[in-house]
């Protein structure tokens, strides 16, 4: 663990770890993840990731943040991540702004307002009728 002081923007009493004590901690045995600047011990999570462990593995000492939006967790999933968040990330913070959910931790893009979907159905079956009346007229 660092022995840096806290950033900042980090609560006071709140442990810091670098890039390089991610790394020292990658492994099944000892697995820290950094997930939109907050540092999570995961290693008893691994056995119980829908994904299976090897995800899990594959991002382990490392910023994970961009893999686990890609998957677009939930924010149940969100919420397990709260008891294993361990300290803060002393290194270089990401600038992309990110929704905080009521539990303090990030929620997804997707939840925090309407979503592709909902403009592209009904423009699907805009452009069916506008093909229809070509076709029939």
């Amino acid at each position: 663990m660092s022995t840096e002081q806290a950033p900042a923007s980090a609560p006071s009493g709140t442990k810091t770890y670098t890039l390089k004590d991610l790394q020292e901690n990658g492994t099944r045995e000892k697995m820290y993840m950094l997930l939109h600047d907050k540092v999570y011990d995961i290693t008893p999570f691994l056995d119980e990731h829908p994904g299976g462990d090897e995800v899990l593995v594959e991002e382990a000492g490392k910023d994970a943040t961009e893999a686990f939006e890609d998957v677009g967790h939930s924010d149940e999933a969100r919420a397990q991540l709260v008891p294993l968040y361990i300290g803060e990330f002393a290194g270089e913070k990401k600038s992309k702004k990110v929704a905080v959910n009521s539990t303090g931790v990030p929620s997804s893009a997707s939840s925090s307002g309407p979503g592709v979907v909902t403009y592209m159905i009904p423009l699907s079956l805009f452009f069916a009728y506008l093909a229809w009346r070509v076709y029939f007229a």
